[in-house]
């Protein structure tokens, strides 16, 4: 913030968290900033008659503290339960009830929309009082929520947050005119925006590294690494041509077993030491550790009476989401929870690292799309996991295969690494902008917005 200038009084604030706030600016609390708070509605099922737009949590846009229309829902809701509820532009919607395990309730985001809508019953609205800038508003809540000044508001009950609105409302701010307000806000508004394209590029940037690792993949195991060797036809259109010493086979064939996880009693979850693999735990060829359940020994025995998971055995989803996969390295001892599948192999025939890349290829994906004529895939049948088409080719050859992905693959996500490691300094710059501009620690008072002439800003000064 070396660049921006400060104001040249101060006054303290007599907030520790808040510090010395500029000598000009009035300290009150949040309620005086806003008229008052009122509580959402859910209306019933849509029926053609009353139907109004009710807008959740979901469709808070936490990145610009706006909403988002892409996924907007229409209850029914009567006239009378409208009335006091109806938004209008510049109104601020605060969550009230929900949160997780990484955030907390309380997050506000800005309604600037024409459309008629009301707040679902876990969002409340609250007007901006005359005297405020409602964008400097929104602003100042999201430096409050950054900061988890709201976290001594929230009660907790059975896993979900509730924001005591009144008693976060009681919190005290530092305000500047309206005036000042609104310079802040047009400030923001042009830094934030400059910063977020760069973080979209950034994030284009991923995604194509994620389609050029997935391209990588699958042509080194439906193509193989020699530019020169015959080819044959694969007799699959989608696939096309592949090499002519390559065979054709299925996963049955080469799998000593294949091993339904599916028990007739739910899993029982506890602190022993024997991980429950579920499908949440299978994530990009990796096992994942987040949000693991684990049970004792005596269920560990019973789930795993068809087959204990050894080093090299492939674990397997088959919903939720379908396809996804890794090789076990037999670290953690685990049974495998509902609807996971174990695959172990004749090593002799397949490496398991091949047949994860042949998995993450989409032979598995666009074998079941075409048995289901193009549909998302949601669900794998055991039959159809038994027909997924592979490959069968020398040892040496999968293992060059597989040595050059994992080198690919490594670049790929050391790129993947730093343009993460940018998103987040730059949105960790964009949390520091914002707050510095809201706590009067730089002065934006003269800035001028570059995109906009003299008279533009004289018309809207004026308004």
């Amino acid at each position: 913030m070396a660049k921006y200038q400060k104001y040249a009084e101060y006054k303290d604030s007599g907030v520790e968290w808040l510090g010395e706030i500029p000598s000009h600016w009035e300290f009150f609390s949040l309620k005086r900033a806003v008229n008052k708070c009122t509580n959402g509605f859910w209306g019933a099922e849509p029926n053609g008659d009353n139907d109004l737009c009710v807008l959740r949590v979901a469709d808070f846009n936490r990145n610009n503290f706006e909403i988002n229309l892409d996924k907007l829902t229409y209850r029914s809701i009567l006239s009378k339960e409208a009335e006091n509820r109806l938004l209008k532009k510049g109104d601020l919607l605060i969550e009230k009830s929900g949160g997780g395990e990484k955030t907390l309730v309380g997050c506000v985001v800005q309604f600037n929309e024409d459309f008629p809508a009301i707040t679902s019953n876990f969002v409340a609205k609250m007007t901006p009082s005359m005297s405020m800038n409602s964008r400097y508003i929104t602003y100042a809540f999201s430096h409050l929520y950054a900061g988890r000044v709201n976290f001594s508001a929230i009660k907790q009950t059975t896993g979900i947050q509730n924001l005591d609105s009144e008693a976060y409302l009681m919190e005290k701010f530092c305000f500047p005119s309206k005036n000042e307000q609104t310079q802040i806000a047009n400030f923001l508004d042009h830094e934030t925006a400059k910063i977020d394209t760069l973080i979209a590029k950034q994030q284009k940037l991923i995604e194509l590294l994620k389609e050029k690792r997935q391209a990588v993949i699958s042509h080194a195991v439906t193509k193989g690494l020699n530019p020169n060797v015959k080819m044959k036809a694969s007799g699959v259109e989608w696939l096309g041509d592949v090499p002519e010493h390559w065979a054709t086979t299925k996963l049955k064939y080469i799998a000593e077993q294949i091993v339904d996880a599916e028990h007739k009693t739910a899993p029982y979850f506890d602190d022993g030491q024997y991980l429950v693999c579920r499908t949440t735990n299978v994530r990009d060829g990796e096992l994942r550790f987040e949000g693991s359940k684990y049970t004792n020994h005596q269920s560990y025995m019973a789930w795993t009476q068809r087959a204990i998971p050894y080093a090299g055995d492939i674990l397997f989803t088959r919903e939720a989401p379908a396809g996804e996969a890794c090789v076990y390295d037999g670290k953690t001892p685990l049974c495998l929870g509902q609807r996971m599948v174990l695959f172990k192999l004749d090593k002799e025939i397949i490496l398991p690292e091949f047949l994860l890349y042949s998995i993450y290829s989409g032979l598995a994906d666009n074998f079941i799309k075409q048995l289901s004529q193009g549909s998302t895939v949601t669900h794998f049948n055991m039959a159809d996991i038994q027909n997924i088409p592979l490959f069968e080719l020398p040892i040496a050859e999968q293992e060059e295969i597989v040595l050059y992905i994992i080198s690919k693959l490594n670049k790929f996500k050391k790129l993947v690494d730093n343009a993460n490691t940018a998103i987040q300094l730059m949105q960790e710059r964009r949390t520091a902008l914002i707050s510095a501009a809201v706590t009067g620690k730089i002065d934006v008072r003269h800035w001028k917005n570059p995109n906009k002439n003299n008279n533009q800003e004289k018309m809207e000064h004026s308004t």
